[in-house]
């Protein structure tokens, strides 16, 4: 593991020239090299999505930088929810961070930024979701107060 100072991290919010990056952290890991499509024409549909991801208020995608790379990301989705009084609820998923920065702090600076800027949003709530086969990624979330409240489902469409 690399050793990182992390008062040269930086959080901003993922540009078009982001994408290849960020895919390629989508994809830094054994169940993500299942799921990401690192193809030329996959890039397409990668760079489409941020697109839409980019024109939508509610949803920002975001990168962690060191030393001008970029090493982490994450999205997060604010939902308005009737429930809890009619509040704003955050969504934050795709958390990654490079595979040789693991272990620095990177992730947990992350989600603590991601937490801030929620709260001062006025969000009541954070809420995430991580595959069951990451045992080390919920300890992660435990470490910062989340818990497993709820039984997530999916359905493939």
């Amino acid at each position: 593991m690399n050793k990182v100072d992390l008062s040269a991290l930086v959080f901003r919010q993922a540009q078009e020239e982001d994408v290849e990056a960020i895919r390629t952290l989508l994809a830094d890991d054994a169940l993500g090299q299942t799921r990401e499509d690192l193809s030329e024409a996959g890039l397409e549909r990668y760079l489409r999505a941020f697109l839409e991801i980019d024109r939508d208020e509610r949803n920002v995608l975001m990168v962690a930088e060191l030393n001008g790379t970029v090493v982490g990301t994450y999205q997060v989705t604010y939902i308005p929810y009737l429930s809890r009084g009619g509040n704003e609820r955050v969504l934050i998923e795709a958390v990654r961070v490079r595979s040789d920065l693991r272990g620095n702090g990177i992730g947990r600076h992350m989600m603590l930024h991601a937490i801030r800027v929620a709260r001062e949003r006025g969000c009541l709530l954070a809420q995430l979701t991580t595959d069951k086969s990451r045992p080390q990624a919920h300890r992660f979330y435990q470490s910062l107060g989340f818990e497993a409240t709820h039984e997530g489902m999916k359905c493939a469409l």
